[in-house]
């Protein structure tokens, strides 16, 4: 039977499809982190938006209980016991569908899970970044040793830099990287790992805008054809600040053009873990929990 997958996360909706393969049906971006609170939840107008776009997913694709599988990630794991048993009973009543909040822990298992590979005995940091929360999980050769949960996202930077999201940013890489520097000062990461990879439409930005990838030779999992290295990450994502305008990011992405509003401030919380870790080659993922989900199956 044809199952869909439903990942629902501070920003995002990502849909997918899974018969012989997982395939990506279409993505669509709310701020559910606009308004916020954990005793009144998301917005009226955010929770509008929500059941309207639930109600054309349910009838476009025939969603029922039996074939739809929801994860809720990010800043719905913030809501209080009361907020959160009315979105379950609201998703209950309206659509017959279950609004199934994770926990951090089961959402780095799944991360973990998508990444199971063997990785040419390398060590590697894994980095999942969303609207609220960031996760870290380490692999060296087929295990995970360690993982970490950052209670930092995109939202933080996009709530403390007026100017990122101008047509061209004023405000700069640097100033932003400082300030997370200093908000994540006390994390500590080892400094020894082969290469990182930043999952999450990743490799999709980067080849959108030009990134300067080059062949992955680190390993080879007929997933992750490209690497890049640290300098030529600063270097794209300076484009991206100074010399790719708002506008022309919104028409790399038509068919969700908001994705992009987070483009910019995305790359910085990676770039600084990056330094922190001493990485020299990053490896750009378009993998997330629901491949975690399917490959756990």
């Amino acid at each position: 039977m044809k199952q869909y997958f439903i990942d629902l996360g501070s920003s995002t909706i990502k849909v997918y499809e899974y018969t012989d393969g997982l395939k990506l049906l279409e993505e669509h971006s709310i701020y559910f982190k606009n308004d916020f609170s954990s005793e009144n939840g998301i917005s009226e107008e955010n929770k509008k938006s929500l059941l309207e776009y639930f109600s054309e997913l349910k009838k476009k694709y025939k969603l029922v209980y039996e074939n739809t599988n929801i994860f809720v990630t990010g800043i719905f794991r913030n809501l209080s016991e009361e907020k959160r048993l009315e979105m379950k009973r609201l998703f209950n009543d309206k659509f017959d569908l279950h609004f199934n909040i994770i926990s951090h822990g089961i959402e780095n298992y799944y991360l973990a899970k998508a990444l199971e590979n063997d990785y040419n005995d390398k060590k590697v940091l894994i980095i999942n970044m969303g609207g609220k929360t960031t996760e870290l999980v380490t692999f060296e050769g087929t295990r995970v040793t360690k993982s970490m949960n950052l209670n930092i996202g995109v939202a933080d930077l996009l709530n403390n830099f007026a100017h990122v999201n101008d047509e061209y940013s004023k405000d700069t890489v640097e100033d932003m990287a400082s300030f997370i520097d200093e908000k994540i000062k006390d994390v500590i990461l080892d400094k020894d790992y082969d290469a990182a990879i930043f999952t999450g439409g990743e490799e999709r930005f980067e080849l959108l805008t030009n990134f300067n990838l080059v062949p992955n030779t680190l390993f080879n999992d007929n997933v992750h054809k490209y690497m890049v290295s640290l300098d030529d990450y600063v270097s794209g994502t300076e484009k991206v600040f100074y010399d790719i305008s708002m506008n022309e990011l919104y028409e790399l992405m038509p068919g969700n053009p908001k994705w992009m509003d987070g483009a910019r401030s995305g790359a910085i919380i990676p770039l600084v873990l990056f330094r922190k870790a001493n990485i020299k080659w990053i490896i750009p993922s378009d993998l997330n929990l629901i491949n975690g989900v399917i490959n756990d199956k």
